[in-house]
C-alpha cells in the first residue's frame, strides 16, 4: 500500500467547508471592525527575530517563536504575532499618519507549541489595534469591540465573559507587599500562570522564583480582592465607559489577568468560556512599544482572537453557520454530445448577469448529473434538449420536489434572478 504523506504537525488542512466557515468568521470581523471606524492591513510572514526579542518576552522568542537563517546568515522568524510588526510600520511612516490611528487584520500566524485542542503551531487571527490615543476610554472601544463581535456571533453574557485589570494597578498593589524591581516581572509571569497551574505546584514555583512566604501571602490576598479595582481612578473610568457603550454586562474586574507579553503597560483583559474558563481572546493597552522599535513615543491599545478557540466555542455553543455553498448556484446540464457547446454558451449567458452557475463538463447521463446537482445542494437545474431548442424553449427543474417548468429562452435571465435571491 502506498503511504501518504502527512501535514507538518500542528498544522492544518481547510476543505471547502472548514474554509467557508472560516470566510464567515472574517466577514464577522470585517463588519465589526469597520462598523467602529478600522481599516484593514497587513504585515510580512517573515520578521527579524530581533523585531520580537526585546519587546514580547523570552518565553515567545526561545521557546515559540520559528526561527529559520537566510542565506546572508540573519535569523528570521515566521511571525508568532503581529502588534510589534503593527509598531513598526507604524514608526516607519509615524509623520505621515493620522491620529488616533485605527487599523485590523486577518492572517496566518505560527508559534512553536504543543498543539491540542484549541491550539495548534499554524494559525489564523484578528488583531485589532488603536494607536495614539492614552485613555481609559480608548481601552474601553477596544473591549466593546469584541463584545460586540461576541455578539454578533451568536454569544451571550452567560456563554462568554470578558476579565479586565490594569497593570499599573498591581504594580502599586505589588510594591506594597516589599515586591519591586526584577522581582515584579517575576511576579507578573506569576500571576500570569496562577490560573494554568494546581494551587500547591503555582505555590511551589512561587518560592522557587524567590518569593518569602509573607509576599507569596500578601499577592494571594490582592489576587483575590474584588474591590481592588477601586482604588484605580482609570479603572473606574473604563467601567463608566463600558456601561455608556451598553457591554457591562460582558465585563468584570479579575486580579489574575494580567497577560503574559512583556509590552503591556496598563489596562489588560480577556474573554473567556464561561464553562470551562478557556481564553478566547486577550489584548491590553501598551505605551512603550512604537519606541521600542525605533520611533517616537506612542500609545496604543488592541486585542488579538485566533480563530481556533473561537470555532472551538462556536461548535460547542451550536453557533456555527450551516454551509450551503450551492444555495445560490443552479446547473445547466449536457443533454448530449451535441449540446455540449450550447450548453456552455448558455452557462456563459447566466454567468454574464452575475448568477452562479455549473455546468457539466462532459455528456454523460441525465440522471448522474442530477444526483450530482443534488449532491452539492444545487436546487435548479436547467436543460435545454432538441425539443427545447426546436421551440426556443428552456425547462428549469427544481430537485426539491421534481418539478419542471418550460420558459421563453429570453425571460431564463429574469427568471433564474428570482429564483437564486
Amino acid at each position: 500500500m502506498k503511504t501518504l504523506i502527512p501535514s507538518v504537525k500542528g498544522a492544518r488542512d481547510f476543505y471547502p467547508t472548514e474554509k467557508a466557515i472560516q470566510g464567515w468568521l472574517y466577514e464577522k470581523i470585517r463588519a465589526i471592525s469597520s462598523r467602529f471606524g478600522y481599516e484593514e492591513y497587513d504585515g510580512p510572514f517573515l520578521e527579524k527575530i530581533d523585531l520580537y526579542a526585546a519587546k514580547s518576552g523570552e518565553e515567545l522568542v526561545k521557546e515559540q517563536a520559528f526561527v529559520l537563517q537566510d542565506r546572508g546568515g540573519e535569523l528570521l522568524t515566521l511571525r508568532p504575532e503581529l502588534t510589534p510588526s503593527l509598531a513598526r510600520m507604524v514608526a516607519q511612516r509615524q509623520n505621515q499618519l493620522i491620529y488616533p490611528l485605527r487599523w485590523w487584520s486577518f492572517g496566518p500566524f505560527w508559534r512553536y507549541e504543543r498543539p491540542q485542542k484549541g491550539r495548534s503551531r499554524e494559525f489564523f487571527q484578528w488583531n485589532i489595534d488603536m494607536i495614539g490615543i492614552s485613555s481609559p476610554e480608548a481601552d474601553a472601544e477596544l473591549i466593546a469591540i469584541c463584545i460586540d463581535f461576541l455578539r454578533s456571533v451568536g454569544l451571550s453574557s452567560k456563554q462568554v465573559g470578558i476579565r479586565v485589570n490594569d497593570r499599573r494597578l498591581m504594580d502599586e498593589a505589588l510594591s506594597e507587599i516589599g515586591i519591586s524591581g526584577e522581582m515584579k516581572k517575576s511576579a507578573f509571569r506569576l500571576i500570569d500562570r496562577s490560573d494554568k497551574l494546581p494551587i500547591k505546584e503555582w505555590e511551589n514555583y512561587a518560592l522557587e522564583l524567590g518569593f518569602t512566604q509573607d509576599q507569596l501571602n500578601g499577592l494571594e490576598a490582592i489576587l483575590q480582592d474584588v474591590e481592588l479595582w477601586k482604588r484605580s481612578e482609570s479603572l473606574q473610568r473604563l467601567f463608566t465607559a463600558l456601561k455608556a457603550l451598553s457591554v457591562e454586562e460582558f465585563v468584570k474586574f479579575d486580579a489574575h489577568i494580567i497577560r503574559g507579553l512583556d509590552y503591556y503597560t496598563g489596562t489588560v483583559f480577556e474573554a473567556n468560556d464561561l464553562d470551562g474558563g478557556r481564553a478566547i481572546l486577550g489584548g491590553g493597552h501598551y505605551d512603550n512599544l512604537v519606541e521600542a522599535v525605533g520611533g517616537e513615543p506612542l500609545p496604543g491599545v488592541g486585542f488579538a482572537m485566533g480563530d481556533v478557540m473561537i470555532t472551538l466555542v462556536l461548535e460547542k455553543y451550536g453557533l456555527l453557520p450551516e454551509i450551503k455553498p450551492f444555495r445560490k448556484t443552479c446547473l445547466v446540464a449536457v443533454f448530449d454530445e451535441n449540446a455540449l457547446s450550447s450548453a456552455f454558451g448558455l452557462a456563459a449567458k447566466l454567468r454574464a448577469v452575475g448568477l452562479n452557475v455549473l455546468c457539466y463538463p462532459t455528456a454523460v447521463k441525465l440522471i448522474k448529473q442530477f444526483k450530482y446537482a443534488d449532491k452539492l445542494g444545487v436546487r435548479y437545474v436547467i436543460l435545454q434538449g432538441p425539443d427545447e431548442v426546436s421551440q426556443g424553449i428552456v425547462a428549469i427543474k427544481d430537485l426539491t420536489n421534481g418539478q419542471q417548468q418550460s420558459v421563453s429562452e429570453d425571460r431564463l435571465v429574469d427568471i433564474m434572478q428570482k429564483l437564486l435571491e
